[in-house]
């Protein structure tokens, strides 16, 4: 069995951030998304994956190279435009052969892997699984409607009424026939080959497409509330490891993460926090499902329920909450009244705030 992994697209959801870096590759606990998918995918025993490019090809490819880190054989296949979903196994073809496949949205962050979904596609005999959940809120998401045995027969797209509650989660499986399938079908309104509109060709057609429920958590992080949540969820089941230096007048409660070369001093640290390597905290409250990546500095500020991503500062702040800053950010102090922030920073920005 093969995986075809999506890491195109625009990320339109998290500009300014994806301006200028792949939507994939922002850090939930300091790893990007895209890693967590890549190690379920290992660990459900493929080792082939396909990884579709698009504008954010080359940071997508510096940032998982051969594969080899996670055990895997990874084959990049460049998209010209986000044509959709079927359109990346229309151009993989070439890649996929006649082998079955797991495609992976590199978006999506499941808890759980994806193990039990490859075995139950591998024992039901069935043409494709799709992965399903129950949501609060159907009409924002694609629904399933299924059957007494778990099998599909039909799909909606973000309907008014919908039919069930059962949201399409970004992880397929399929055999062959769905080569005929995104051949057969043609562009939604929106110019796009969707790959609902494939699965429903298979089952207009006879071809047998069951469901499987997430077993775990799931979530598509194309929001900053998404982030931030899958950032608590992961520091929640982190082990606490102090390999960087940490003062006589600091105070670290709970699950801490201080990365080698990471230096706080007379702070306060509630965890679970991850700090990343060489970064320094002084002088600052840090608080719960906080991420602070490498190389940045905290001073004289405070912060909780955040994502800073790599070579970032924040000087004289308090108080930042629920909060994504970009790479290469300075978040600096400026006069009036101090109030809570919320901030979503891209890259290479510098701005102030009141503290």
């Amino acid at each position: 069995m093969k995986a075809l992994v999506l890491a195109g697209g625009k990320g339109t959801r998290l500009r300014p951030l994806t301006h200028t870096s792949a939507k994939q590759l922002v850090p939930v606990a300091n790893k990007p998304v895209l890693f967590y998918g890549l190690e379920a995918i290992r660990d459900a025993g493929i080792r082939s994956v396909g990884v579709v490019i698009g504008d954010t090809g080359a940071e997508v490819r510096e940032a998982v190279g051969d594969g080899s880190r996670f055990g895997l054989d990874v084959t990049y296949i460049p998209q010209e435009a986000p044509l959709g979903l079927a359109h990346c196994v229309l151009i993989a073809r070439e890649f996929l052969r006649d082998d079955p496949f797991v495609m992976y949205l590199g978006d999506n962050f499941l808890v759980g892997g994806i193990s039990g979904l490859v075995d139950a596609f591998h024992a039901g005999r069935c043409d494709a699984r799709i992965l399903l959940t129950k949501v609060a809120e159907p009409q924002f998401y694609g629904v399933a409607e299924i059957g007494p045995q778990g099998e599909i027969r039909g799909l909606q797209e973000k309907p008014e009424c919908p039919r069930s509650d059962l949201a399409i989660v970004g992880v397929y499986t399929f055999s062959p026939a769905i080569h005929e399938a995104v051949r057969a079908i043609r562009p939604s309104m929106r110019g796009e080959l969707e790959i609902t509109d494939a699965i429903q060709w298979l089952i207009d057609n006879g071809f047998r497409v069951n469901s499987h429920l997430v077993s775990g958590y799931w979530k598509d992080t194309g929001r900053l509330r998404d982030i931030l949540e899958c950032n608590r969820i992961v520091l929640e089941q982190i082990e606490p490891e102090v390999a960087g230096t940490v003062d006589g007048l600091s105070e670290v409660t709970g699950r801490i993460i201080v990365e080698r070369g990471a230096v706080v001093e007379n702070s306060l640290l509630r965890g679970p926090i991850v700090v990343g390597a060489d970064t320094k905290i002084i002088s600052s409250y840090v608080g719960p499902f906080t991420s602070i990546g490498r190389g940045c500095v905290v001073q004289n500020a405070e912060i909780e329920y955040s994502i800073v991503l790599d070579g970032s500062s924040v000087d004289g702040v308090s108080r930042i909450a629920h909060s994504l800053i970009g790479r290469n950010v300075e978040v600096s102090r400026a006069a009036g009244v101090s109030n809570t922030h919320e901030l979503m920073v891209g890259d290479h920005s510098k701005i102030q705030v009141k503290a």
